[in-house]
């Protein structure tokens, strides 16, 4: 219907049909044949062909209005379409473990580049955030992973590291029946996950002094010396605080995989979060 009610358009601007099908270009009988089709379609007559040239009758006159209204509309979403700026609201998921302020400046740096968008940050362990994705609830996740785990868009390896408090007792990770102290975040904690497994799974009890999920409250319960706690490693290489040591965990693998998520309706937005995807990625490298 759009290609007649344009031949109706144009026949208002240039007042015959023979000058209408010059600028298509079409034959004048083409020309006729769309008028004739949009009357069939509409139920009604358009052109008053008593007179010579035809006229439009009133019906014709009212249909004109809503086609020109109808073409506008239609352009306007076509350029609105052309236009590949992301704008829009943009729901991502963050992993708590990734939540620190290079992370946060690299992403913030990132979304500032497409000012029609509004991003929707959210926080939270890997695990619900990726029941969240699947549920449609986030646009897009970066998550924390095994380093083992099958996928195809990681961003990077996050290697953590064991803090201990200044001139204490290097412990023996391995050693089963040694109990060893541990200040770490709530389950389902990505990090604990990894330092439970490394360390042998169920067979390797965890003697948890304290949960807190706040980092650094985590580091100030390990600086007195009432446990471990885990670090990423990126984030030890840049100076430890004070009262704070590294423990030798040669023999133990903390790494994890970064990894993002996209939903595949993300359309515009998918730009966007290429762009925080590779901050991300950036922003997690260990500066040598």
């Amino acid at each position: 219907m759009l290609e007649e009610l344009r031949t109706l358009v144009l026949f208002a601007e240039e007042g015959s049909i023979r000058n209408v099908a010059r600028r298509l270009p079409l034959t004048q009988p083409a020309v006729t044949r769309q008028i004739q089709r949009l009357e069939e379609m509409l139920g009604t007559t358009l052109l008053d062909r008593r007179q010579k040239p035809p006229r439009l009758t009133a019906a014709g006159s009212e249909v004109l209005a809503r086609a020109k209204h109808i073409l506008a509309s239609v352009q306007a979403l076509k350029a609105s379409a052309a236009d590949v700026e992301p704008q829009g609201v943009l729901r991502v998921g963050l992993a708590h473990g990734l939540s620190d302020a290079s992370v946060a400046g690299a992403i913030a740096g990132a979304a500032a580049a497409f000012p029609k968008m509004s991003l929707r940050l959210k926080t939270g362990w890997s695990a619900e955030l990726i029941e969240q994705f699947e549920r449609g609830q986030l646009d897009a996740v970066i998550v924390l992973r095994p380093a083992d785990h099958q996928c195809s868009d990681v961003l990077g390896t996050e290697r953590l590291c064991i803090i201990m408090q200044a001139g204490g007792t290097e412990p023996h990770l391995t050693d089963a029946g040694t109990p060893i102290s541990w200040v770490l975040s709530p389950e389902p904690c990505d990090a604990r996950q990894r330092l439970l497994s490394s360390l042998g799974g169920e067979r390797h009890r965890l003697v948890v002094a304290a949960e807190i999920q706040d980092p650094a409250m985590q580091v100030e319960w390990v600086r007195r010396g009432l446990g471990l706690g885990l670090m990423p490693l990126r984030l030890a290489a840049r100076g430890l605080p004070d009262g704070l040591a590294l423990v030798d965990i040669e023999d133990v693998d903390l790494s994890l995989q970064v990894v993002a998520l996209r939903s595949p309706h993300l359309n515009r937005l998918a730009n966007a979060v290429d762009a925080i995807a590779k901050a991300v990625g950036e922003a997690i490298k260990i500066e040598t």
